[in-house]
């Protein structure tokens, strides 16, 4: 990958001026500078696509033809950014209103990166959709948010991921549109190899950005985020990341929720860096690309912490970040940071907020305990926690709102908003978050 650069078209400078590029992460500037309103992933990708065309921006597993059937491909900013014009000609073609909302159900391989900023290239809103449901739970998904179209690959692993859906269509009539990747694309879905090689590319169509997720994978609970605010939650993210331009993310981290598409894709495209994942942990593999000299910031769910602690880990890797979910503990803590490499905490709380802060700089569990102190920024994410330890969110980067059916996406209002969860502190520090 290349090394890091100044902004170019579509690549909107993140870090107020407190921040440097040689500052230690976590250190806090006094602004976090967010991409223009006009912004979304889409065009974040075709701005460095066309500065850097051949910069690294997604890179599949070497295994992933065993548990998918699809070739492992590195794809540059102008290779990925070509492909989603074409995908986004193609959707653009569906008998669909403008700001349609349609699903992903997608692995967080090159294909999800691809048919996300596909969608959003066409004018429509990204529905991710878990994995971890099963047909049941993907047909409440699908009814919930009211999706007329799904987007999926044909198999995962023993997942047959497409006929799985084929059956949902056929019990919700609202479904007109199954479009998957093969190989063996079923009778009736959409082949997306096929409209990527047979569709040309074109300019991408205007468009809300935005997403909608699941809180804590429920699918009776659809959660909206507007562009402006996945780009505001971004922003804050990488005032403590620090990720820079060619610098290479390696995620354990599902790519279907707001923590995942943070810390990965979102991170990547607005930093300007590459998105490796490994959707199906293989031991071999996470330790051939972990051991790969480029600069690396690696990001885990925070249960592996103790297995890090106890691994040889490489000096190209500059930053380890640990994805907590509320409820659950903070520690114990076996990590600590380096000069060289930061150890990064990641709080999600349901599809709210992201709180991040750096080990021994803006730790989060002093955040939580003394939000008054915390390095925050006011404009974008505010913290406060009640008497009673019950925590809430203000600020542009926590505007999410329960998706309503059939009606207009509400406007969100800069109030602070309640949140189910309490911190228990022990000590003058928060050890656990826990459900109000």
């Amino acid at each position: 990958m290349a090394g890091g650069s100044a902004p170019g078209p579509g690549r909107p400078a993140l870090v107020g001026s407190g921040a440097t590029p040689g500052s230690p992460a976590g250190a806090g500037p006094d602004s976090a500078r967010v991409p223009p309103r006009a912004q979304r992933l889409c065009t974040l990708l075709a701005g460095t696509a066309h500065a850097h065309p051949h910069r690294v921006a997604f890179v599949d597993p070497p295994h992933k033809p065993l548990w998918s059937g699809r070739p492992a491909i590195t794809w540059t900013y102008g290779a990925a950014a070509e492909i989603v014009a074409r995908l986004a000609n193609g959707l653009r073609s569906w008998r669909l209103a403008p700001g349609s909302r349609i699903g992903l159900a997608l692995p967080g391989s090159s294909e999800s990166f691809l048919a996300y900023l596909a969608v959003e290239a066409a004018g429509h809103i990204p529905c991710l959709l878990p994995l971890s449901l099963d047909e049941e739970g993907l047909l409440a998904a699908v009814q919930q948010a009211a999706l007329p179209a799904v987007i999926t690959q044909t198999r995962f692993g023993p997942l047959a991921l497409a006929e799985r859906l084929c059956r949902v269509a056929v019990r919700y009539f609202g479904l007109r549109y199954l479009a998957a990747f093969g190989p063996d694309v079923p009778d009736g879905v959409i082949s997306l190899d096929a409209m990527a090689l047979d569709q040309a590319g074109g300019p991408f169509a205007p468009g809300p950005g935005g997403l909608i997720s699941f809180a804590a994978g429920d699918p009776a609970h659809p959660v909206h985020r507007s562009g402006d605010a996945l780009l505001a939650a971004i922003a804050v993210y990488l005032v403590t990341a620090r990720v820079q331009p060619g610098d290479r993310i390696l995620s354990l981290v599902p790519q279907s929720d707001l923590r995942g598409l943070v810390t990965g894709l979102g991170a990547a495209l607005v930093a300007g860096a590459g998105l490796e994942t490994l959707p199906v942990f293989e031991a071999r593999s996470f330790a051939d690309a972990l051991d790969r000299p480029l600069p690396t910031r690696l990001v885990v769910p925070a249960a592996l912490e103790r297995n890090l602690a106890a691994s040889r880990l490489p000096r190209t890797l500059e930053a380890i970040v640990l994805a907590h979910r509320a409820p659950g503990r903070l520690g114990p803590r076996t990590l600590a940071s380096e000069a060289h490499r930061p150890i990064i905490d990641v709080v999600a709380f349901d599809e709210t907020a992201l709180l991040a802060g750096a080990r021994e700089a803006n730790d989060v569990a002093l955040a939580l305990t003394h939000p008054e102190r915390a390095h925050l920024f006011s404009t974008l994410m505010a913290l406060r926690r009640d008497p009673d330890g019950r925590l809430a969110f203000r600020g542009r980067a926590c505007h999410a709102e329960p998706l309503q059916r059939d009606i207009a996406i509400p406007e969100t209002v800069d109030a602070w908003a309640p949140s189910p969860f309490a911190a228990g502190i022990e000590d003058d520090r928060t050890l656990a978050i826990r459900r109000a």
